[in-house]
């Protein structure tokens, strides 16, 4: 069977999330770099992958998907199912939530952050706005708290299992160690045992590999 491509840069933390999953399940794949500059992601091929013209999109035969965390599932039900605990309903529902979790909140206050200290440096030349960094380092904070109080109880966010609910942080979070904030885990211990354990695995240290930006 030929393998699933995945469309798009592993500079973005949208396509490196898929990467994260397919690497965790074992998901046979290839990564297609699409050239943002000459607008390959408007071009009538990639828009009949992803209609938005966006990234990640994922082709696996004749079926096309877009959205990561969309990708990220199929992926899991593909190739490692128990990565959504499917076969317990208590269980896939707290996958579930902290999937939620993730995108609702966690990535809502970490985005503003990457793009204001990586991307509007990095495309623009211009330098952060230290006020849209600060607000969202607090939203952050807010949201690190909660994850500390669920980590005291568990080994990892839906339990005492790793999910694509853990595996959908490792993207963005790789990118947060690349700003001048990288130490706000340090105030959560748990938390950054967490994130110690997730980043010794193979999959985050290849998502880490991808995303380091051309020389």
């Amino acid at each position: 069977m030929a393998p699933m491509k995945l469309y798009g840069s592993t500079l973005s933390w949208n396509v490196t999330r898929c990467v994260s999953v397919l690497e965790e399940a074992g998901g046979e794949y290839e990564i297609v770099p699409l050239d943002f500059s000459k607008g390959e992601h408007k071009s009538p091929d990639h828009l009949s992958r992803n209609p938005f013209g966006q990234v990640p999109a994922l082709q696996d035969g004749d079926l096309c998907l877009w959205e990561s965390r969309a990708i990220c599932k199929y992926v899991c039900r593909k190739n490692k199912p128990e990565l959504l605990k499917e076969g317990d309903l208590k269980e896939s529902a707290m996958v579930d939530v902290w999937l939620e979790v993730e995108s609702n909140q966690y990535t809502p206050a970490l985005n503003p952050i990457l793009f204001q200290c990586l991307i509007r440096p990095m495309m623009f030349g211009a330098p952060p706005d230290q006020k849209v960094v600060e607000e969202n380092l607090e939203k952050l904070k807010k949201v690190l708290e909660v994850y500390e109080a669920r980590l005291t109880k568990c080994k990892y966010l839906a339990g005492d299992y790793i999910s694509v609910a853990d595996l959908s942080h490792v993207a963005g979070t790789v990118c947060l160690g690349a700003t001048p904030h990288a130490s706000v885990f340090d105030a959560y211990p748990h938390v950054k045992a967490w994130w110690t354990d997730l980043m010794a695995r193979p999959s985050s240290q290849k998502v880490a590999s991808l995303m380091k930006p051309p020389a």
